[in-house]
């Protein structure tokens, strides 16, 4: 017997209605900050509910499986399109949908797309190639 799954969507959220979904969402990102240690969740949540950073999520029709955030910066490079967190679960279903937040990026007339994350996010990543590290040295 297969299990018959509705397809899963990636929505961008508007700025103006984060509020409503955040509730929802937040423990998703929180878990992903909590996991990685790269961002502070406290960070990541102030520039999502001021409006500098877009949350998205993948919708199935009835629940929420995953968030995530990107904030456009500019550099040396041009703009940049940074996503600074992702969280939740079946990475499998919606993982395809980063070519929406590509083509979101490239409308914005960024140069990149930059990834805040764990290095295995180079094995399932078409196209992402690892380029600086981040190197840490514990302090006590």
């Amino acid at each position: 017997m297969s299990v018959h799954s509705s397809p899963v969507d990636l929505v961008c959220v508007d700025p103006q209605r984060v509020h409503e979904i955040w509730p929802y969402v937040s423990p998703l990102l929180k878990a992903a900050c909590c996991r990685t240690k790269l961002n502070a969740f406290a960070d990541i949540e102030a520039d999502i509910l001021a409006g500098r950073s877009l949350l998205w999520i993948t919708w199935n029709g009835r629940t929420v499986e995953a968030a995530a955030a990107t904030i456009l910066i500019n550099s040396e490079i041009g703009k940049v399109c940074i996503i600074t967190v992702c969280g939740g679960s079946g990475i499998k279903r919606w993982l395809p949908l980063i070519k929406q937040i590509e083509a979101y990026a490239k409308r914005e007339d960024c140069t990149c797309i930059r990834i805040y994350g764990r290095k295995g996010w180079l094995r399932v990543l078409d196209g992402y190639q690892e380029k600086y590290i981040i190197m840490d040295k514990e302090l006590s």
